[in-house]
């Protein structure tokens, strides 16, 4: 395996998005997200507390616990960057974050609600979450050494569509052979598989086991087919002085790169608000408009299908057109969709009170999650992408650490205004109004944003 043809090495670059991609679209959103939320609000009113209260504080409690592990990344991402790249050494790192990727989603099974703990809950969620963050940082720092320049855009496209794809698959295996329904059965028809118990939520909380399993699985090829570049990177000490010092440089360096800077600035903000209508938008389906968890496992089969189709478009566009302005047009994009997802009730949309059991307001969370998926596919494509044009070549690993810096820094503050605002409103609805502010954000920052870095 020490010849490896490039595009074998890009194929299994692409699979590190398809075996990670479960713990974004069944944990974070679709799946245990929703079910943590209806788990710990469902024991907050046998406490005595009234349902719309305690939806609100179950939506918060998810919201805090984002918070730590947000807090984590953003403290620990740019060290780690920098000392892999002081040693030429990624491998180890991505061996040791899929451990923990693994045993954090595996956990997830010992969340039954006869004996639910939403701290232990929070806990297995956060080691797998900052496990799965952390491998994306090393796997992202490959991305400039599969191509030119030029090509990167599609190459990154690919492979977000590619993950997409995966996450799709394992969403529809989940909701067809284990899920069940009100029925008690699947959405195939059938009972759930391995005598899965629906009145324990064995069939729900076996999600944490498939998505572990999956990813044990599907990172085989990433692990047989990627190397370190260079391919003969010196086995070094991990020195942690060194990468610190190297780190503290860079930070000092970076108001010499004002673009750099401003995109990183930028990126905070309009990353965070996407991820807070990932993290809270099958919640929101679930509390606000009355969902079951299967009706938000299929609208997050459209969102996906819709990412995996535009981001595999949005590479060609951002080869042919740069990253920045697709990066504004999905921003524009998702400010709308959270205007519209905070308008809609299960009586109203836009305000507009509607005839007793319309389905518009179903019907348009639909279009928004199609929305998301597609907008919010190509604006993480495209900013992976713009990353490789605004870094630096030969610390690219700190830049993309830098860049999840940039991206946790304020990750928490999206899910803590959202729960501030939950718990101070009571309602789910303006609890995510924080977003809309959080994009127009990000978009004004842009402004200081060069195309191509500082080399033009």
């Amino acid at each position: 395996m020490a010849d490896v043809s490039l595009k074998k090495r890009i194929w299994g670059w692409y699979f590190f998005d398809w075996a990670s991609q479960p713990y974004n679209t069944l944990l974070l959103t679709f799946i245990f997200g929703p079910y943590f939320a209806q788990t710990a609000a469902a024991q907050l009113m046998a406490g005595g507390m009234a349902e719309n209260l305690a939806k609100a504080q179950a939506q918060a409690l998810w919201g805090y616990g984002l918070t730590v592990a947000g807090i984590t990344i953003a403290i620990l991402a740019p060290i780690l960057g920098g000392i892999a790249d002081s040693t030429g050494r990624r491998l180890p790192w991505i061996w040791l974050f899929s451990a923990l990727y693994f045993i954090g989603a595996y956990g997830l099974w010992w969340t039954a609600p006869q004996d639910f703990s939403a701290l232990w809950a929070l806990f297995f969620f956060g080691i797998g979450l900052i496990g799965m963050e952390f491998a994306t940082i090393f796997t992202n720092s490959y991305l400039p050494s599969l191509g030119d320049r030029d090509d990167l855009g599609k190459i990154s496209g690919t492979g977000w569509g590619f993950g997409y794809a995966g996450g799709v698959l394992a969403l529809l295996l989940m909701l067809a052979l284990f899920q069940a329904g009100e029925s008690g059965r699947t959405m195939a028809g059938l009972e759930p598989l391995f005598g899965l118990d629906p009145a324990t939520k064995a069939d729900t909380r076996f999600v944490g086991p498939f998505s572990a399993i999956w990813f044990a699985v599907f990172m085989i090829p990433f692990f047989l087919w990627v190397k370190e570049t260079p391919p003969n990177a010196p086995r070094l000490r991990y020195k942690f002085g060194n990468g610190l010092r190297e780190l503290k440089q860079t930070l000092v360096n970076l108001p010499g790169n004002p673009s750099l800077l401003a995109y990183l600035g930028s990126s905070m903000f309009y990353r965070d608000a996407l991820n807070g209508m990932y993290t809270f938008g099958g919640i929101y389906a679930l509390g606000v408009l009355n969902w079951s968890i299967t009706e938000v496992g299929i609208f997050g089969i459209i969102a996906a299908a819709s990412g995996a189709l535009f981001c595999w478009l949005g590479g060609y566009a951002d080869s042919a057109l740069g990253p920045k302005p697709l990066i504004i047009l999905c921003c524009l994009i998702l400010m709308g969709t959270a205007i519209l997802i905070v308008s809609l009730s299960p009586t109203s949309a836009f305000g507009i009170q509607l005839a007793e059991g319309s389905s518009l307001p179903d019907i348009l969370f639909y279009v928004a999650g199609m929305l998301i998926g597609a907008a919010g596919g190509v604006l993480q494509s495209a900013s992976r992408n713009m990353l490789t044009r605004q870094g630096n070549s030969e610390r690219m690993t700190e830049a993309f650490g830098l860049y999840a810096l940039s991206g946790k820094a304020t990750t928490f503050v999206a899910p803590a205004l959202i729960a501030v605002a939950s718990q101070i409103s009571g309602s789910q609805r303006f609890g995510v109004t924080p977003l809309i502010g959080l994009f127009a954000i990000g978009l004004i920052m842009l402004i200081w944003v060069k195309p191509d870095g500082e080399i033009e």
